[in-house]
C-alpha cells in the first residue's frame, strides 16, 4: 500500500537539476584540465581554476545529501542517490589531484601520451554531462543508458592504454633521467584514475538503471 501511495506522490525534481549542475562543472574542469596539459606559462592558472570548480562541485554535491535527508519522495533509492553524487564528486576531486601534482613537481611540458590522455577524460564528462539528463526518465531511456555505458567502458580502455604505452615510453627515455620517470609516472596515474572515476559513475548510473526497470 505504502509503495503505491508514494508512486501518486509527485517526485522531487530538484535533484536531476543538481546532477546536472554538477555535470556541468565536470566538463568545465575537464576542459581546465586539457588546456593545463598543453603545457607553458598557463599551468598555474588553469590549476587555480579547476581547484574553483572543485570547490563549487563539493558545494552541489553537499546539497544533494542534504536534499536526501529532508525530501520525502526521492526520484530513486537514497542510497543510489548518495553514491551517484559522491562518484562524480570523486571524478571532479580526482582532476584537482592531478592538478595538485602537477603544480607540486613544477612541471610545465607534458607528453603526447598525456594529452591524449586529457582528450579522454573531456570524451567521458561530455559524455556523462550527456547522460545525466536520462535520468529523468529512466525506463524509455534504458537503451541510450546502456550506449553510454559501453562508450565509458571503451574511453575507459582506451586510457588503460594510454597509460602502458606512456610508461613504456618514460622507462625508455627516463633511464638517464630517473626523476623524469618518477614524475612523468605520477601524473600518468593521476589521469588515469580520472577516467577510472567517470566509469564509477558510469557504474552508478547503470545500477540505477538496472534496479528501477
Amino acid at each position: 500500500m505504502l509503495t503505491w501511495f508514494q508512486a501518486l506522490l509527485p517526485k522531487e525534481e530538484k535533484f536531476f537539476d543538481l546532477f546536472e549542475a554538477h555535470a556541468k562543472l565536470l566538463c568545465d574542469a575537464s576542459r581546465e584540465l586539457r588546456l593545463l596539459l598543453a603545457g607553458g606559462d598557463s599551468v598555474p592558472a588553469r590549476a587555480a581554476e579547476i581547484a574553483r570548480l572543485e570547490d563549487h562541485a563539493d558545494a552541489v554535491a553537499r546539497e544533494v545529501l542534504q536534499a536526501v535527508r529532508r525530501t520525502f519522495i526521492t526520484p530513486f533509492d537514497r542510497s543510489d542517490i548518495s553514491d551517484l553524487i559522491g562518484s562524480m564528486d570523486d571524478a571532479i576531486d580526482q582532476m584537482h589531484k592531478t592538478a595538485k601534482a602537477i603544480m607540486l613537481f613544477e612541471q610545465r611540458t607534458f607528453t603526447a601520451d598525456m594529452v591524449t590522455l586529457g582528450d579522454v577524460v573531456v570524451q567521458t564528462a561530455d559524455l556523462t554531462a550527456e547522460a545525466l539528463p536520462l535520468l529523468r526518465a529512466l525506463r524509455s531511456n534504458a537503451a541510450p543508458i546502456g550506449i553510454f555505458h559501453d562508450q565509458i567502458m571503451k574511453l575507459e580502455e582506451k586510457s588503460d592504454r594510454l597509460y602502458d604505452e606512456g610508461i613504456a615510453s618514460l622507462y625508455r627515455s627516463g633511464r638517464a633521467d630517473p626523476m623524469a620517470f618518477i614524475v612523468g609516472s605520477e601524473i600518468y596515474d593521476h589521469l588515469e584514475k580520472v577516467v577510472d572515476r567517470f566509469e564509477d559513475v558510469a557504474n552508478r548510473i547503470s545500477g540505477v538503471l538496472i534496479e528501477n526497470l
